[in-house]
């Protein structure tokens, strides 16, 4: 974990940017129209869907094991005047204080050799949604972009089943344009029961 740690630190502070600043439009599109509650960016980068949240009105927690990434993040909203809860620490080990329940769990393009999934199930408050967005493993064969190891790639039947005990929404893929060509994504968006 420290190699692929020291990795992203380094990606990180190669480039003023690694992401661009504006949400992914597939994430845009899902969360936008929810009202602002509590939110979880889980393998949050250099924060741009945690700051976007923020911004909206939401109460963010950004976890990223990237100090790099994570400082960039809080450089960003500190200007903008936005307060998130930035926290270095590892997606696959990190867990919540035990009070605190998310309207919102979000994992954009978080891409683990394990599940991490299925754990934020009981990070949701009732009502609460897991969104995941992702490249499909599909992309190795029929699309562009993401990583070359199948293991770290999504499909919805794995999404689906990281959602267990939740309700599943929308479990697809969906195909993303880019200046390569067409992107494969796996998209699932399940909530917690709210009775």
């Amino acid at each position: 974990m420290t190699e692929r740690r020291q990795m992203w630190d380094d990606r990180y502070a190669a480039r003023e940017r690694v992401w661009s600043a504006a949400p992914n439009a597939e994430v845009e599109r899902i969360v936008a129209p929810w009202p602002p509650g509590s939110a979880l960016d889980l393998g949050a980068g250099e924060g741009r869907h945690a700051i976007w949240l923020a911004s909206r009105g939401w109460q963010v927690t950004a976890v990223d094991f990237s100090a790099v990434g994570i400082a960039k993040g809080e450089a960003v909203a500190q200007r903008l005047g936005l307060t998130v809860d930035w926290v270095v620490e590892d997606a696959t080990t990190w867990t919540p204080p035990r009070e605190v329940a998310y309207d919102l769990v979000l994992a954009a393009y978080l891409h683990l050799p394990s599940d991490v999934f299925s754990r934020t199930a009981s990070w949701l408050a009732p009502g609460g949604a897991l969104v995941v967005v992702g490249h499909a493993l599909r992309n190795l064969t029929d699309g562009v972009g993401g990583p070359s190891d199948p293991a770290l790639l999504h499909t919805p039947e794995q999404l689906r089943a990281a959602a267990a005990g939740l309700e599943v929404e929308r479990c697809e893929e969906v195909v993303r344009p880019t200046d390569d060509g067409d992107a494969i994504d796996a998209v699932l968006v399940a909530r917690r029961p709210a009775g």
